[in-house]
């Protein structure tokens, strides 16, 4: 079926009343219930634009369903949503309730309400309606109905105020020029860092341009601003890959996108960035993208703060602003705060002097049955990190683990790896620092991380039990204002593993924008303009089953993305760079109002990415 919404007429009043009373008939109901329930079904001419109707319809099969949105903002509610008996199941429903809700939206509408016929009521807990009590009917005394609402976010998530100033943004994905900083990268690294920038599309919850290391498919964020409601996004692209900046897409088109547009080129005597160049070095060599930055007036959101992005806004950091990123000085700060905070286990750690030093240790713990976390000063996303176990210490050599060649800065770490127990073993607090050095609570996520190595995070209702959840926020509240006391100014995590009795033990401190805050963003961006309190879960790398150039990608991404809507589930697709790789995969956002779904989701998806080996299998 293609079914399109439109606004209902009044000469349809009629056919429209005979329909809601064959939708209505469909549960069960006797001729004496359906009469008593005459006038609450019938739909009058004189009020098809007052109630604010509209119908589903279908080019072949006509009108199938019909929906109204009621009342005066803030507050209204949905008066009809009726499908034909036939069309039951075809998702019907699913595009007129995402119609009210979005109209509701854009009508400055807060809160919606929805008297539920019983047999309905799963249909709307599904599509993110949260039950609030029951309700009487409106025809049958002593009827009581279910009561639903739908809140929607503006107001509801302070920090994203804060955060841009309730303004669109301009990202940068710096990711690769930020860990420069810390280690020199090599040329896998930079292509790893290259696939992650993608993920500084989410940084805000609604950009208005966004500018990338590396070439990105033509339409990738057409699809990501469907979904999101970005409406026009000005994307710069290839600016730090070897050669002209995606020179094939100055000033091309494509639905809400702008791509890269005619003169932000690298000046003739500027020399070219490379993939080590340092992307906002690669903008400040183009003057013409730099003084169109500049002209818009918006904020400009890096992934994480560097010497060239000062440069690039006239920004002047402090010395010690970065200082906590090194996991040594998060390690000192965990210890200074830990006495006020009885309910956080900070786990021992040594700085050996030498990589003999670090040896003997490691052999005395091993042979004493202690697991070891072994630690480079930097790293991100596990990377310089590893677990040592007295069975695979001695097997897989001390090469391995960094031990006989020096981390790229700073000392050699050893640390107490903390057993867990069950339920969440890897978590992490999100917040910022506002200018004013104002700290501002994001959220707390369970974060999936296969031995050291960060794989994604899910937030949402109900993820992190509430009483762990307040207790990691105390502690992260009280990082936040040590580090902004330092000087650092914009997003930061604390991230921890549960420990015994319950009592989670920090490990790092981040000082950037992470994995786990493209799903806060993308939750507070959903919530707002789709109403309800999502579960949103961020899936860095799936496996495809065969390497797929754009536009096979585009199609396996908009068929899947249509399979999760026939779920309850919404695919954003956040890292496609990396689907040609040697070793190809995908990286998606997932969102649903349940678990049960979320999971089921990612199923689907898995399933779905690793059947494109099938045809190249006899």
């Amino acid at each position: 079926m293609e079914v399109r919404i439109r606004p209902a007429r009044a000469e349809e009043a009629s056919a429209l009343t005979e329909l809601v009373r064959r939708s209505k008939a469909h549960w069960g109901y006797d001729p004496e219930f359906l009469e008593a329930c005459r006038a609450e079904l019938t739909i009058r001419p004189d009020e098809i634009d007052v109630r604010r109707i509209v119908v589903a319809e279908d080019a072949h099969l006509g009108v199938l369903g019909v929906a109204s949105l009621e009342g005066t903002a803030p507050h209204g509610c949905v008066g009809l949503c009726f499908v034909e008996p036939g069309a039951i199941g075809c998702g019907v429903g699913r595009l007129l309730y995402a119609h009210v809700m979005g109209t509701a939206r854009e009508l400055g509408f807060t809160r919606i309400t929805i008297d539920s016929d019983p047999n309905a009521e799963a249909f709307y807990r599904r599509m993110g309606a949260r039950p609030v009590g029951d309700t009487p009917a409106g025809s049958i005394p002593r009827r009581e109905l279910p009561l639903l609402e739908v809140v929607f976010a503006p107001g509801r998530y302070s920090w994203t105020h804060a955060w841009t100033g309730g303004r669109r943004a301009i990202h940068l994905g710096n990711v690769a020029e930020f860990q420069s900083q810390f280690s020199p990268a090599s040329a896998s690294a930079s292509a790893e860092a290259g696939h992650y920038s993608c993920l500084a599309a989410f940084i805000s919850p609604h950009p208005a341009v966004l500018i990338l290391p590396r070439a990105v498919p033509r339409d990738w964020i057409d699809m990501v601003a469907d979904v999101l409601g970005w409406g026009q996004v000005e994307v710069y692209d290839g600016l730090a890959e070897p050669g002209p900046a995606s020179s094939a897409d100055r000033g091309r088109r494509t639905g809400p996108v702008r791509w890269l547009l005619p003169g932000t080129a690298p000046a003739p005597s500027a020399p070219t960035a490379g993939p080590t160049g340092g992307l906002s070095r690669a903008v400040l060599s183009r003057p013409a993208l730099a003084e169109r930055l500049k002209s818009l007036g918006l904020p400009l959101v890096p992934w994480g703060l560097t010497p060239a992005f000062a440069e690039l806004t006239g920004s002047t950091p402090g010395p010690d602003a970065l200082r906590y990123e090194s996991k040594r000085a998060a390690h000192e700060l965990f210890t200074q705060l830990q006495p006020a905070h009885p309910g956080i286990r900070v786990p021992q750690q040594w700085q050996p002097a030498t990589r003999r030093a670090a040896v003997r240790l490691l052999r005395a713990r091993s042979r004493a049955g202690r697991a070891t976390v072994v630690k480079t000063e930097h790293g991100a996303g596990g990377s310089g990190t590893w677990v040592i176990r007295d069975d695979r210490l001695w097997n897989y050599g001390l090469r391995n683990y960094g031990l006989r060649s020096p981390p790229p800065h700073g000392p050699l770490l050893l640390e107490e790896f903390v057993a867990g127990e069950t339920g969440p073993r890897d978590l992490t607090f999100d917040g910022l620092v506002d200018a004013e050095g104002r700290v501002h609570e994001a959220g707390v996520a369970v974060m999936d991380v296969e031995e050291t190595a960060y794989q994604g995070a899910t937030v949402g209702p109900g993820v992190v039990p509430q009483s762990l959840a307040e207790l990691l926020a105390r502690f992260g509240r009280a990082v936040g204002e040590r580090i902004a006391a330092s000087g650092y100014r914009g997003w930061f995590d604390v991230d921890f593993v549960a420990g015994p009795e319950g009592r989670p033990a920090p490990t790092e401190i981040n000082l950037r924008m992470t994995g786990p805050s493209v799903a806060f963003m993308v939750k507070a961006r959903l919530d707002e303009i789709r109403g309800g309190d999502h579960l949103v879960r961020t899936v860095d790398y799936i496996p495809l089953g065969a390497r797929l150039p754009g536009p096979e990608l585009s199609v396996l991404l908009r068929e899947t993305a249509k399979r999760c809507a026939g779920i309850d589930a919404v695919l954003v697709p956040s890292i496609p760079t990396a689907a040609f790789e040697p070793a190809p995969r995908l990286g998606v956002v997932l969102a649903a109002h349940t678990r049960e779904r979320l999971d089921a989701a990612e199923a689907l998806v898995r399933a779905a990415v690793q059947d494109t080996g099938r045809m190249f299998t006899p």
